[in-house]
């Protein structure tokens, strides 16, 4: 028996193989999940999945075919509308991946999704921690600013290729400095 939530609404969940399966599942509007046989408030019972990189998912094993739903995405696909096929992406309004609420949820653009990303509590922490980094690194702050020198000279001859293996890093290191992702604060 399930107890029902203030202002919650559960739907029937439907992917393919569904009917084959033995029980129904349902999603809630507040995130919940649950599968049961004839009604969900008599006999349905609240699955908690497992966790994969943060998300919830449901292992629905069908014949033929195994399969691993994203709770967040199911419920935004039942619960909400894409503005355009563009919107591919569902996002945790809060940046909370365990809140699957219909309301924390939203269809996103791929780029939306990225400036979203970068707006996470956790990213903003990561980023202040690698800016403040002075031990365990390739490359001092000296050879920060050659590397920078050398890769604004617009009349060089040096391959990056060539730089790289000079400074004993990747050449997507080097990228990453000349876009200002990597040593931002060094000029």
């Amino acid at each position: 028996m399930i107890k029902k939530l203030p202002d919650e609404t559960w739907k029937n969940l439907e992917f393919p193989g569904w009917k084959q399966l033995r029980k129904k599942y349902a999603l809630s509007s507040q995130g919940r999940v649950a599968s049961y046989s004839h009604n969900i408030q008599e006999d349905g019972k609240l699955l908690n999945g497992s966790v994969t990189t943060g998300y919830k998912t449901l292992n629905m094993h069908r014949s033929g075919s195994n399969g691993t739903l994203y709770v967040h995405r199911e419920i935004a696909r039942i619960f909400s509308r894409k503005s355009s096929p563009r919107h591919k992406y569902v996002i945790h309004l809060n940046h909370d991946k365990s809140d699957n609420s219909a309301k924390n949820l939203r269809w996103v653009t791929l780029d939306e999704m990225i400036a979203h990303q970068q707006k996470s509590p956790a990213k903003l922490a990561y980023k202040k921690v690698q800016a403040n980094r002075t031990s365990g690194l390739k490359l001092s702050a000296t050879q920060v600013r050659s590397i920078k020198k050398l890769l604004a000279n617009k009349n060089r001859q040096t391959t990056i290729k060539k730089i790289a293996e000079k400074y004993g890093v990747s050449e997507m290191t080097l990228y990453r400095i000349k876009s200002g992702e990597n040593w931002s604060k060094v000029k």
